[in-house]
């Protein structure tokens, strides 16, 4: 059952690195468009702009006048025309980058320039990962830390902004009547099991390249409290900006908060243009995007690389085989995401986000986990390992989560998953075909049946009564890296020197 758990991490994964890509795509496409003196998503007049694109909504005026047909500013638009009025990034994001075509059955024409910012982030990747982690450990060092730099200064730009303070008062208090409803948890365990890339294998595949006497108990703290952390400090960046933006539109914040692509492609780039020094907000913000997003990117297509070359048996030894591996492996990806710079690409897109790699697939993924090192190898046996690493035995709580916390936290919520199940729609307003939604299905099982489909496999190759069976195919294999650490007595290890550079590396990347 291991090895279908490999299998299917290595699924997800694959899948995962396939449509991750286009936000880096998108967001190079961005970048480079902020190097002009006027931003191209804030104003009206360009050829991809419909009549009924406005700059700046005066809705204050529309308040305060009786009369539907007042003129609005110094555009020819009264204020009925005022709700069907769309803003300048919309038209741009829409228009220009997607070029969206009416649904997933019309694939259009690939849209060129997207095309090339894919094929250049692509390019970018492989000779960061190429080499393998002692490269990518150095590129990490910048990439990791300097968008906490970028943070400071775009939370800094933010809060001195007009509304700001009722943006980030919205951000803070709860509204604690939410917690009655199961979505709020599903959303929550979701993105706890993204956010960490739990189930994924890549966390896995890093770890491998640490030393045995690693201390991986405090690593996991270390890891959960910088990503968590992480992610409420860039919480008042963002909201600092809603709260402007609600403010300069007159509406409430709920209405221009956004979710998914649309946060990073439609609400702050609209709030940069409305900054002074836009372009240089616009190209800070998109270069943090681009390294935030190689970072996740690097550690998804190491965690595969890693994966595949653990399969290929030592005797098919090759000079440069990781090299073509890596290789294979980003193209392949390439190919596949020629789908999604085309007109439909977004469908495509949504459609892998929302079931190649969803809470459903991680949820599945981790229940096994935790039933395979609590019930199936056996907790204490785990806790015993974990001591032989480390030299102290991790605090017994570990255990029952392993044994039943984890598990029934995850059935639970994958069965509220299963009962609220919605089809997918693009923009709430659009709804997938039935056979896209069988596409869908067809990614998300992909990865869910490699679990049950290799323990049978597994248990019918296998000789002897079932009894027998299950217990040669659960017994541990030990290699001989391994054997060497098995001393009898623990406390002996204890002695043995920290954490080196190389583990700081492994701890930055996993966090990103």
């Amino acid at each position: 059952s291991k090895a279908g758990l490999g299998f299917a991490s290595m699924v997800i994964v694959f899948f995962c690195n396939t449509y991750y890509i286009m936000v880096l795509a998108w967001g190079f496409y961005y970048l480079i468009k902020s190097f002009s003196s006027t931003l191209p998503w804030s104003t009206c007049d360009n050829e991809w702009n419909t009549p009924s694109c406005i700059e700046i909504f005066h809705h204050q005026d529309c308040k305060n006048g009786s009369l539907a047909n007042t003129t609005v500013g110094n555009s020819n638009m009264t204020c009925a025309d005022l709700a069907d009025a769309r803003s300048p990034i919309i038209e741009f994001w829409e228009h220009k980058v997607l070029n969206i075509s009416s649904g997933l059955d019309e694939p259009g024409k690939l849209n060129w320039e997207l095309m090339l910012c894919l094929m250049a982030v692509w390019v970018l990747v492989y000779f960061c990962v190429w080499k393998g982690v002692k490269s990518t450990g150095k590129i990490v060092y910048f990439t990791a830390t300097f968008p906490y730099v970028v943070l400071i200064i775009l939370l800094v730009r933010g809060v001195t902004l007009p509304g700001a303070y009722d943006g980030i008062m919205y951000y803070i208090k709860p509204d604690w009547s939410k917690l009655e409803e199961a979505q709020v948890w599903i959303d929550a365990g979701t993105q706890i099991f993204f956010s960490y890339a739990i189930g994924l294998g890549a966390l896995t595949a890093l770890g491998s390249y640490n030393r045995f006497n690693n201390d991986c108990y405090k690593d996991a703290f270390v890891l959960a409290l910088i990503n968590s952390g992480t992610s409420f400090f860039a919480g008042f960046v963002v909201f600092s900006i809603l709260g402007f933006m609600a403010a300069e539109q007159g509406v409430d914040i709920s209405q221009v908060a956004e979710s998914g692509p649309g946060l990073a492609f439609i609400a702050y780039p609209k709030a940069v243009s409305l900054m002074p020094v836009a372009p240089l907000w616009a190209a800070l913000f998109f270069f943090m995007l681009l390294l935030l997003g190689l970072d996740s990117q690097f550690v998804g297509v190491e965690g595969f690389v890693t994966g595949i070359l653990d399969l290929i048996p030592g005797k098919h030894y090759h000079r440069y085989k990781r090299e073509i591996a890596v290789a294979i492996c980003c193209l392949l990806c390439f190919i596949i995401d020629l789908s999604m710079v085309t007109q439909g690409g977004m469908y495509v897109f949504q459609l892998f986000d929302y079931y190649s790699a969803s809470g459903m697939t991680l949820l599945w993924q981790a229940f096994w986990e935790c039933i395979v090192v609590a019930w199936v190898y056996g907790a204490d046996r785990f806790m015993d390992d974990v001591a032989r690493m480390i030299g102290y035995r991790p605090f017994p709580w570990m255990k029952w989560c392993w044994s039943f916390i984890t598990p029934c936290v995850c059935i639970g919520i994958f069965l509220f998953h299963l009962v609220n199940y919605k089809p997918l729609t693009y923009n709430n307003v659009y709804v997938y075909p039935w056979w896209g939604e069988v596409i869908g299905w067809c990614l998300a099982l992909s990865s869910m049946l490699c679990i049950p489909t290799t323990v049978l496999y597994k248990l019918f190759r296998a000789r002897g009564t079932f009894k027998e069976r299950w217990a040669h195919l659960t017994s541990p294999v030990w290699g001989a890296h391994h054997l060497e650490y098995m001393a009898p007595d623990v406390k002996a290890l204890s002695p043995l020197s920290p954490g080196t550079d190389d583990n700081k590396v492994i701890i930055f990347e996993s966090v990103m």
